[in-house]
Formats: structure tokens, sequence, C-alpha cells
């Protein structure tokens, strides 16, 4: 895709030479995931051509934010049907993919958030929950527990006590897929990340971790305030120091403690539509810094004054950062 995006952001230049062309074709004729890219450019671009002619800055913001929340409902209606009318192991096995059913459950969330937005909820108890970008979870209260289900996004919660209750409570607990963090009277960001695992932050109090595929009645393991960990359904990493940064994002900041370019720029491309590619050769420059997640393109442009290095748009919702001419 992104040689793809490259190719067709130089035949559009103007600049191509009949060497280009002739590479270009090669390239083309190489292999069927090279021509199925350049379909899916080719057929996306004709999409936004109206956007890059649109005079209103704004207008073209809203179309484009429109076609994205169409496109998201089609992807969900066709993996229902996918699965609905499938059938037999196949479909089963789709179905059993990890985050395949979080991703469903998500658009039906009690509490969810779009693409860029962030959101503050108070629940019954009292309990303050952020929304960090592109966040779902359900909230579930009874008689014995308070329980928060996590299917997409990232969440900073600030539990209350439970003082609706006989003494000590119901306790608050957060499940994801991977397992069950238990409140010990705190504050805590929980995310779930692009490998397949759940982050858990400490900053006051402490949780208690119980893995989804450990051993009934085996007792979890305790994070303590000022520290962090990840887990998956099998496996929980030794904590270490909990990063600052996991409690900015709800204040519209993001914190750079030298910290690489990739990473920053994986952290602010949760926050809009779109892919942004980061070369190689600048994607482990060190950033220091406070970055703004609520102007996206205004971070981009900060990182552009500090750091040697260029940010093109070959298409409406391509960005590529690059080494800076010389």
């Amino acid at each position: 895709m992104e040689q793809a995006a490259a190719w067709f952001s130089l035949l559009q230049s103007g600049t191509a030479t009949d060497t280009d062309r002739a590479r270009w074709q090669d390239w083309l004729a190489h292999t069927e995931d090279n021509r199925a890219a350049w379909a899916f450019i080719d057929r996306v671009s004709q999409r936004f051509q109206p956007l890059q002619t649109d005079t209103s800055p704004r207008l073209a913001a809203d179309a484009l934010q429109v076609a994205n929340r169409r496109l998201a409902r089609r992807r969900i209606v066709l993996g229902v049907a996918v699965m609905a009318g499938a059938g037999g192991m196949l479909s089963w096995a789709v179905w059993q993919r990890p985050g395949t059913i979080d991703t469903l459950m998500a658009w039906g969330a009690d509490y969810r958030t779009a693409t860029g937005e962030r959101r503050e909820v108070r629940l019954a108890d009292g309990t303050q929950v952020w929304l960090g970008s592109a966040s779902a979870f359900n909230q579930e209260y009874d008689a014995r527990l308070r329980r928060l289900h996590l299917y997409t996004g990232e969440i900073l919660i600030k539990t209350a006590a439970d003082n609706q209750h006989d003494a000590g409570g119901r306790p608050f607990v957060v499940d994801t897929a991977h397992g069950r963090m238990r409140a010990l009277g705190t504050r805590f960001n929980v995310r779930l990340d692009a490998q397949g695992g759940t982050q858990l932050t400490v900053y006051k109090g402490a949780v208690e971790v119980i893995l989804a595929a450990g051993a009934a009645g085996a007792p979890g393991t305790t994070v303590t305030a000022g520290r962090q960990t990840r887990f998956t359904a099998e496996h929980l990493e030794a904590p270490t120091p909990a990063d600052p940064a996991r409690e900015a994002w709800s204040r519209g900041i993001l914190l750079a403690q030298d910290i690489p370019l990739g990473e920053v720029i994986a952290e602010l491309s949760r926050y809009r539509h779109g892919h942004i590619a980061v070369a190689p050769d600048v994607a482990q420059l060190p950033v220091l810094g406070s970055y703004p997640l609520d102007d996206i393109d205004g971070a981009l442009a900060m990182l552009q004054q500090t750091l040697p290095i260029q940010i093109r748009r070959p298409l409406p919702w391509w960005t590529s950062i690059e080494a800076r001419a010389q």
C-alpha cells in the first residue's frame, strides 16, 4: 500500500518521466498484491477527488467524516452477514479471531467515542471515566458487582466509594478479553493495544489482575501505584515504572519524553482518520515535548519545525513523513 501511494503521488505530480512510468508498469506487473493495492488506491482517490477541489475546508472535513462513518457501518454489517450466512467451521473461525467479537460489541456499547474524540462520563456511583479516541465500554452494575467491559481503545478511571451498599461496598472491576482488573481504591488507565494485549497503568491505590486463562480461584497479581504492566490472556509482564503520558491524553496532550518518532506518530494516528507513514530512516529520531491531540495537523507541524523531517500529503487520507532534503 505504501508503494502504491508513492507511485500514485509521483504519477499525479506532473514530473514523472517515461522511465518512471516504465518502472511503475514493471512494479504493477510484478505481483498480484501490487495490482490489488494499486486498484484500491485508484478507487479511493476517485472518491476523494471532489474534496481536493472543495473551496470550504470545513465542508470537505465533514464529508470525509461522513464517508468514514458510512464505511465503518458497512464493514460491521458485512462482517455480521458473513458470519451469519457462511456457516460451518469457516464462520466459526472468523468469529473466534481475536478482537472480532469486541469490535462488534463496541458498535452498540453503552459508552463510546469516534476517532479523534475524547469524552468524560460520570457513572451512577460517582466513578469518573475518561474515554480516549475510538473507545467503547459497557457498564454492568448489579447487587454484587460494579463492572465495566472495555471493548476498544482506552479509558482512565477514578473510582468512587460505593456508599449505597453494605460496608465495603461492591467490588469495582474492569474486564477485557485478556482478564479482569479489580480496583483497590484507585485511579488507573486501561488500554487495548494493537499487539493484542491489555496495558494497565496505576496512578493511585492498587489494581489486582486476574488473567482470563488463569485457573479458577487462583490469586491475582497486584499492581501498585506508580507501576504499569501489560498482559494477555496467558501471560502478565513484570511491572515497570508508570509512564506519565498514559494519563496526559485525558487532558488532550501527548507527552513525549525521549520517545522515538515512530511511536509518537503511532499515537497521533489514533486520533485521526487516514494513514501516516514514517520512513525507517527517521522513525528512531528522539522526540521531546507536548503535542495537542485535538489538532493533529498542528502537532505534525510542530514536529516538522523541531526535527529534520518533511511532511508530504500525496493523498487526502495519506500522510508521509520523510527525512528533510538537504
